[in-house]
């Protein structure tokens, strides 16, 4: 369909199990694909389009993100590993058909053991041209997939609210109670939805103006600029934007009773959860709450193909989850993130939750 002249060179990174940068010039394309941990099944994860000031920028992240992948998969037990990829370009002006269609040839080298789907910068149609390459895609528009996962993130982050609110009250209604987003992308733009019809008193932000006033008129939302809502009072911040947001610098500013919020690796470093907990914040790990669309998505490598009843409830238990993650925190007097891992190197270990079979791929 393309010439191309894709390159792919292996890179030996510990505790991975795999790493490559893929080049092709001819198309423009310039990524890094990881996969952390294959224990419980094929490593799946999205395809970030971000444009990184340096390769050595995009590394960090795609490592960042694969290993959350991972400690996502393993704790919401999908019988999945923990994969990534990271396409240094900017999505608003250098996505092409080539691009992905290059991207999708260096996908499928993997031969199954990575598994792409959509993130930030990334969209369902994008996968489509994606899936021209390689069959190794989900959350495409067709009969037996789910298509955009983001009603599944939005709802699972919306339950890890609830599930944060029940641990700091007593109840999990967010009816009076003040909610700052953070981002008003595919995911945030729908847990507003949610939030509002409940009751919530919202204060939003986001780098498009235009969007954030939207918002701000459709649901009655207090308009913050981007620097000033990470300190502004309220009962819960969600930060759906990008990570690495609480840090040594950044959390004694902080004026929430907790956090629950669907970007990826919110923590600037490990260290910064055992500072929230000193700074008496309740953090609900972001891949627990962020893995409503990872679940969603699940389905459709199975036999049968897309069960949206099945997705839905397992989402849901992303509020048990967190709930039974905040008492072992509070029991063995650590944070939450070290409570999480925890649990999920426990699973990893002994195999609990491993697919059982290979995955499906539907091809209509």
């Amino acid at each position: 369909m393309f010439a191309m002249s894709l390159s792919l060179k292996e890179l030996k990174v510990e505790g991975y199990e795999r790493v490559v940068e893929a080049i092709d010039r001819q198309s423009g394309l310039h990524a890094f694909i990881a996969i952390h941990n294959t224990e419980l099944g094929p490593g799946l994860g999205g395809i970030r389009i971000y444009p990184y000031k340096k390769p050595e920028d995009a590394l960090n992240d795609v490592l960042r993100l694969s290993k959350g992948m991972t400690l996502k998969s393993a704790l919401a037990e999908c019988g999945l590993g923990g994969g990534k990829a990271v396409v240094i370009a900017d999505p608003k002006r250098q996505k092409t058909e080539e691009l992905f269609f290059s991207l999708g040839k260096a996908v499928d080298q993997f031969e199954g053991s990575y598994i792409c789907a959509e993130d930030v910068g990334c969209t369902p149609e994008d996968i489509a041209h994606v899936r021209k390459a390689t069959q190794y895609c989900v959350g495409l528009d067709q009969e037996k997939s789910s298509g955009d996962p983001s009603r599944y993130t939005a709802w699972g982050t919306y339950r890890g609210i609830q599930a944060t609110l029940e641990s700091l009250y007593g109840s999990p209604s967010v009816s009076g109670r003040t909610i700052a987003v953070q981002g008003l992308g595919a995911v945030g733009s729908k847990l507003l939805e949610y939030l509002f019809w409940e009751g919530a008193v919202l204060k939003i932000s986001d780098v498009d103006h235009n969007k954030a006033a939207f918002y701000s008129k459709k649901y009655g939302a207090k308009i913050l600029p981007s620097d000033d809502i990470l300190y502004t009072p309220c009962d819960i911040f969600s930060p759906c934007a990008l990570g690495g947001i609480f840090s040594r610098e950044t959390i004694p500013h902080l004026q929430c009773k907790g956090i629950a919020g669907c970007a990826n690796n919110q923590l600037l470093e490990e260290a910064d959860a055992i500072r929230l907990r000193q700074a008496n914040i309740l953090y609900a790990p972001d891949f627990v709450t962020s893995a409503g669309g990872l679940i969603n998505v699940q389905f459709e490598l199975e036999d049968e193909g897309y069960r949206p009843t099945l997705a839905r409830a397992k989402v849901d238990r992303i509020y048990p989850r967190l709930l039974d993650i905040f008492t072992i925190a509070k029991q063995n007097q650590c944070s939450t993130y070290e409570a999480a891992i925890s649990l999920a190197n426990y699973r990893l270990k002994y195999g609990i939750g491993k697919r059982p079979e290979k995955p499906c791929f539907h091809h209509q």
